[in-house]
């Protein structure tokens, strides 16, 4: 994409200071004459995760000219813990520097409204071009042959060795665990995360029997030494066939993929999805190995079928094995918390399942809530989805009580206990909870359990998946429950002072160059508002085509959170390309916004391009 205006690249700072450089603190100066890749990123997030996919093989191809940093920036309270961000880029093996800005002052300095977002520098120090959300890697590396020739025409490029310095590894029996289930014959099998394999340990949990897998990233089949995963992570026992085999269902999280493994005789077989990432306008239904998926995080069998919690897109699909078919069976692909009938539910990251004789629960771990799924006859998909504990996006914390006032920080497990309540793995608190539904009440069990993901019953006792203390914690369920100091919260980000009355909406977007909008069959752009409280807008709020709108802010609100998403389809531009490659361009944003006299009438939120009002 072409530069539209000369903006020079404000300095990277961040109270947190620096990771993956050996010590050494980098600025702007030090980085000239390379080209600079600014990735916004919060660990929480899932559309951040693609993002840090999406660019390695850019990195690797470019690694003399480019320098990605990532600058982290947090949305919940524990991500601005240091040691949760020095966790997170090993866990997620971010190879490339990495700026911890707890307090937002880069983000606030770039002028960033949205998780993730990518800011290109140039070698001279100039900010060229902006891109919101994730499928953009397309765009930004023909923006990079484009500087690379430019620059090595004027003298201004700079080709070297990065300054990315590789921590020293760690040596553990598991890194950053995901998911367990107890096996049959009471052994745990673990997906071990980081280091892309299943580990089954001993019924103590700890004594390593076997692994599977390569432990390099990867997407095949075959035996336990041959086959490979990405970052696999939710776990389920299918139902036994005929002949009393019992296959274990993988999610495998980066593959986008499921997977079956037989502990019998350590086969691996590839049974959904594509190993591509599902974007819209691609089916949502249909044969299991013709349909892409996108970043399954959890499993469970409820209603006869195998449900995926499919964090990638906010949703929940079901595999069905006597047919071989995935689907759609809960969520827009909206981001939020909306109940009601399935197919009209919003979801913000579900990440855990569980099921029960009648529900299926969920936790959904970006708007920190406990939810399930039943099945309603009344309705037309006969499935409604309803929240237990949680109210949105933006409120979080550790408060124990009535379940219309109880707090939980991105949790991402639930286990159905045998009482018919549930336990919660809240896993920024770092505590294990409790709901029960007959009581209306949420409770803790235990604390200083770190980041736990996932929990275990086994007999009396529940086994803690400890992400990041790197193992399983065998836990007595305790008659009483915990008593902590309660603690709320809300994302902090500092609000938008907008005028009062109308406010005009306009989301940049410039199709990056060599493509166009792509409007061979309708309008290329989407674009869907609304609010929290839904009462800040009196007019403007649904979906339209229109990139651009204008907002009426209701009398009497001074403040809210907007709610927008956007989407764009772009393709290639050229006269001898029989069949143009096209590329979806979606982000969702949540603008906090305070109303006063002093406050703009002018909201811009840049999809792709350069806002230059």
């Amino acid at each position: 994409m072409a530069s539209r205006a000369r903006v020079r690249a404000p300095e990277l700072i961040g109270a947190g200071g620096w990771l993956n450089t050996g010590g050494t603190e980098l600025s702007l100066a030090d980085l000239r004459g390379r080209i600079v890749i600014l990735d916004f990123w919060t660990f929480c997030c899932v559309n951040c995760l693609h993002v840090i996919d999406e660019l390695r093989e850019l990195e690797e191809a470019h690694r003399d000219t480019v320098v990605i940093v990532g600058v982290h920036s947090p949305k919940f309270v524990h991500e601005a813990e240091h040691q949760a961000v020095v966790d997170a880029v090993e866990r997620y093996e971010v190879r490339h520097p990495v700026l911890d800005d707890p307090e937002l002052a880069t983000w606030k300095q770039y002028a960033v409204r949205a998780w993730p977002t990518l800011v290109v520098i140039d070698p001279e120090g100039y900010v060229v071009a902006q891109h919101a959300g994730e499928g953009h890697a397309h765009a930004i590396a023909r923006l990079v042959d484009e500087l690379e020739a430019t620059h090595e025409a004027k003298g201004t490029l700079r080709r070297g060795d990065g300054p990315y310095r590789e921590p020293e590894p760690v040596a553990t029996d598991l890194r950053f665990p995901g998911k367990a289930i107890e096996l049959p014959g009471g052994t745990f099998l673990v997906s071990d995360s980081t280091r892309h394999a299943l580990v089954e340990l001993e019924p103590d949990g700890e004594t390593v029997i076997r692994r599977i897998g390569t432990g390099e990233r990867g997407l095949a089949d075959g035996d336990a030494a041959t086959a490979s995963f990405n970052e696999p992570q939710g776990l389920a026992l299918l139902p036994a066939s005929a002949d009393g085999r019992q296959l274990v269902a993988v999610a495998d999280t980066v593959n986008h993929a499921l997977r079956t493994y037989d502990p019998a005789t350590g086969a691996v077989e590839t049974i959904a999805g594509t190993g591509r990432q599902w974007w819209q306008g691609t089916a949502t239904a249909g044969p299991a190995r013709e349909v892409d998926l996108s970043s399954p995080w959890d499993l469970a069998w409820f209603a006869d079928r195998l449900w995926i919690a499919m964090a990638g897109v906010h949703q929940l699909w079901t595999y069905d094995p006597a047919t071989g078919t995935v689907g759609v069976a809960a969520g827009t692909t909206n981001e939020g918390l909306v109940d009601g009938p399935a197919h009209e539910a919003w979801f913000a990251q579900p990440s855990g399942l569980a099921a029960a004789e009648d529900r299926l629960w969920i936790a959904d771990s970006e708007t920190s809530a406990l939810r399930y799924i039943e099945r309603d006859p009344g309705r037309p998909d006969g499935f409604v989805v309803r929240t237990a504990v949680g109210t949105g996006l933006f409120d979080f914390g550790h408060r124990d009580g009535p379940a219309d006032q109880a707090l939980f920080q991105h949790p991402l497990g639930v286990t159905a206990l045998r009482d018919g309540s549930v336990a919660v793995s809240d896993t920024y608190n770092h505590a294990l909870r409790r709901y029960d539904p007959a009581t209306g009440e949420v409770s803790t069990l235990a604390t200083d359990v770190r980041e736990p993901s996932d929990a275990v019953l086994t007999g009396d006792d529940i086994v803690v998946v400890e992400s990041s203390r790197h193992r399983l914690t065998r836990l007595r369920l305790p008659e009483e429950a915990v008593r902590v100091e309660s603690v709320a919260h809300r994302t902090q980000r500092a609000a938008t002072e907008v005028a009062a009355g109308k406010l005009r909406l306009d989301v940049v977007f410039q199709a990056p160059n060599g493509q166009k909008l792509d409007t061979r069959y309708g309008p290329s752009t989407r674009l869907l508002v609304s609010a929290t409280p839904p009462e800040l807008l009196a007019d403007g709020d649904g979906a339209g085509t229109d990139l651009s709108r204008e907002l009426l802010l209701a009398d009497g609100v001074r403040e809210g959170v907007l709610h927008v998403s956007a989407m764009a389809a772009s393709c290639d531009d050229a006269p001898d390309i029989e069949y143009p490659a096209c590329h979806v361009h979606q982000q969702d944003w949540g603008v906090p916004v305070r109303v006063s006299a002093a406050g703009v009438d002018r909201l811009p939120l840049v999809l792709a391009g350069l806002d230059t009002p």
